[in-house]
């Protein structure tokens, strides 16, 4: 619902108050009614502003902004910085983000600061806890903004849609404790720990000789135990986890143990340094990043390997079977998918319980009904980048000679910005901007290759053509919340059931 111009009941009737709101419309849903203070958010032109009302000056201190006296009290202004967000936050509880514990959730990323209001109508009613703050390092690198700010520009977006139901703020791909450290000055409560960089894909393919002398070499002082050690803890022993049992021979103990012991270290580095500085807090552990599939025995290992060094977490990503690319559906055989996943899903609900998170979530519709089925709600799916595609189709309606613009960006860098990604673009599927027509060019946005293509070269457009991104979005921010709406609510559908 997007702002109206009627405040003047919630807010008196002042010849000063009119000229400071002359044009200043408020948004429905956020208006905040309480005995000694209440709060609304409003639009004058394109810029936001909260509305604070109180009885007493005391009230409103902690608010920066400009004061006019009105009926019962005194009215703030106030532009929407990381101040005010605080001051809002601390006046309104449901505004904190709040851990997620082993509810059916699902990360919505928003790169750009405006998606929120369109995330919130999404999930509405689906019963799914939200993660409306979650940003990559790499991402926020990208996009030049800071953990406060994405926390604070969620805040924002709850607070205009009247969300009161509390949301996540997950700070994703974390790989080193400086990154840490930034995101628990900003207020984050879930940290997602990455430690792809430490896990060796080729020991499944090393020779015997190779294989155990690297399980030699393995940091043992980091994992607090000797080689012998996990041969007597692993080898020779079952382990049960619903209908399926795992049994780990020497062989499949010393890959598991290579392929992943110094991410393991890594991440017990990592987890004890958020334990030094948070008392409550949630933790993922991301091992999805890498180039070899996360076998059911390997997961095994790694769950009870962070068990043993005195881990909590309450998510884990493995890298599933097939493809996760970015921006597109699941390229490989859901059937095989679902046999490897429901034995993901038995050793989470083992050795935890704790959940399966969906990374590359975007727009992977086929794999949706059999995660939902098969975990029995104890899933995360994280997605990000279809929300800014979805910006790019408002732009391309709302401002078609822009989005011609930043496709041609796109294109020239796409060799270079896909480096970091899992994408298989063919630009030679994609046609020239400037001799294709608008509609044609829109349906890019449908496209394998045009979807890939624009979903990872974000960094390079916002970088050239963020300005006016941002003002087109600003000013057509309904059709963007609609966009938004219709297409997550096909990401989040399958999981309420």
């Amino acid at each position: 619902m997007g702002p109206t111009a009627d405040m003047l009941p919630f807010l008196g009737n002042l010849k000063e108050l009119r000229e400071m709101l002359r044009d200043t419309a408020v948004y429905p849903r956020s208006t905040v009614e309480g005995k000694e203070i209440s709060f609304f958010l409003g639009r004058k032109g394109e810029e936001k502003l909260l509305g604070v009302r109180a009885r007493s000056e005391e009230a409103l201190a902690p608010f920066q902004g400009k004061t006019v006296r009105v009926k019962e009290g005194m009215l703030k202004l106030c532009p929407l910085t990381h101040k005010n967000a605080l001051a809002l936050r601390e006046a309104l509880p449901q505004l904190r983000p709040k851990p997620v514990g082993l509810r059916t959730s699902a990360g919505l990323g928003d790169r750009l600061g405006l998606a929120t209001p369109g995330h919130v109508r999404a999930v509405r009613g689906t019963g799914l806890f939200p993660v409306f703050a979650q940003q990559s390092i790499r991402e926020m690198s990208r996009t030049g903004r800071t953990p406060e700010q994405v926390l604070d520009d969620a805040t924002w977006g709850a607070m205009q849609e009247g969300w009161r139901e509390g949301f996540g703020a997950d700070a994703d791909h974390l790989k080193t404790p400086e990154d840490i450290d930034a995101c628990v000055r900003a207020g984050f409560v879930m940290y997602t720990v990455d430690p792809s960089e430490h896990v060796d894909d080729r020991a499944g393919y090393d020779d015997p000789e190779t294989l155990a002398a690297k399980y030699e070499t393995l940091p043992w002082e980091d994992l607090e135990a000797a080689p012998q050690d996990l041969r007597r803890i692993y080898c020779g022993r079952s382990f049960r986890a619903g209908p399926f049992t795992f049994a780990l021979t020497e062989e499949a103990l010393l890959r598991a143990a290579v392929k992943y012991g110094r991410a393991i270290a890594h991440t017990v580095e990592m987890y004890r340094h958020l334990a030094d500085r948070m008392e409550e807090f949630e933790l993922e552990v991301s091992i999805d990043e890498t180039s070899s599939p996360t076998e059911p025995e390997e997961h095994l290992f790694v769950a009870l390997e962070l068990k043993r060094l005195g881990v909590r977490w309450t998510s884990l990503a493995p890298r599933f079977t097939g493809r996760f690319e970015k921006g597109v559906d699941y390229i490989g055989d859901l059937n095989a998918f679902r046999e490897q996943f429901r034995m993901h899903a038995a050793v989470a609900e083992e050795f935890g319980p704790y959940k399966l998170s969906i990374h590359s979530g975007s727009d992977k519709f086929s794999i949706y009904p059999i995660a939902a089925e098969e975990a029995e709600g104890l899933v995360h799916l994280k997605t990000a980048g279809t929300s800014y595609l979805e910006a790019l189709r408002a732009v391309s309606e709302l401002a078609p000679d822009i989005f011609r613009d930043i496709l041609a960006l796109a294109l020239e860098r796409y060799p270079q910005d896909r480096a970091s990604y899992h994408v298989s673009a063919d630009l030679s599927c994609i046609p020239d901007p400037k001799s294709t027509d608008d509609d044609l060019l829109r349906g890019l946005l449908d496209d394998f290759h045009g979807r890939q293509v624009l979903h990872v070269t974000y960094g390079s457009v916002l970088e050239r053509f963020g300005g006016q991104l941002m003002e087109v979005l600003r000013e057509g921010e309904e059709i963007y919340y609609g966009m938004l709406e219709r297409h997550l609510k096909k990401h989040l559908t399958p999981f309420t059931g």
